[in-house]
């Protein structure tokens, strides 16, 4: 039995956001964006078959929504994510990832470390680079060791990583 891929758009302060998945996680995410055609090009580039449902994930909306607005959110870990493709050590990294609170940051030695490959800096940039679920897996709160941001591949980029965290530190301190 095929597993039916269902997604929704739908628009944020910051622009559109997507969320795709199946009945047993959610697979992918896509930062906002201006134009909804191209959230959904990245979105689905080689979904099989996706199905738009505008309430697929609805509590999960509100909560994007309420986030891009400065609300203090704190996305559950309990949501399922699918993270096929990822070798144990990429899985871990991105679940250590999962784990970091709003408004904070920590280096990618750091995380490294969390994930049990204390030397592993530079793998855990190449795996953070194919998060398949910004924000959801927030990236954007890994940095460099010097302070600096370091990369950030979502469409944006550091310019992104940066507004992201300044958004998350007014957040937490209201």
């Amino acid at each position: 039995m095929q597993k039916v891929t269902k997604y929704t758009i739908f628009q944020t302060k910051w622009g559109y956001f997507g969320l795709a998945g199946t009945e047993y996680g959610l697979c992918r995410t896509q930062l906002p964006g201006s134009k909804p055609e191209k959230i959904k090009t990245i979105l689905l580039k080689n979904l099989p078959n996706p199905q738009y449902d505008k309430s697929f994930c609805k509590i999960l909306q509100q909560q994007i929504t309420a986030y891009f607005e400065g609300d203090c959110i704190k996305f559950s870990r309990d949501t399922p994510l699918i993270l096929d493709g990822f070798s144990s050590f990429g899985t871990s990294v991105l679940t250590a990832c999962r784990e970091i609170e709003i408004g904070q940051t920590i280096t990618y030695g750091k995380l490294a470390k969390k994930a049990g490959r204390t030397n592993a800096s530079r793998a855990v940039g190449s795996t953070l680079a194919k998060n398949p679920l910004p924000l959801i897996i927030p990236c954007h709160r890994i940095i460099r060791s010097d302070g600096k941001m370091g990369g950030f591949s979502a469409p944006g980029g550091i310019i992104l990583k940066k507004k992201m965290l300044e958004l998350e530190r007014k957040a937490i301190s209201i």
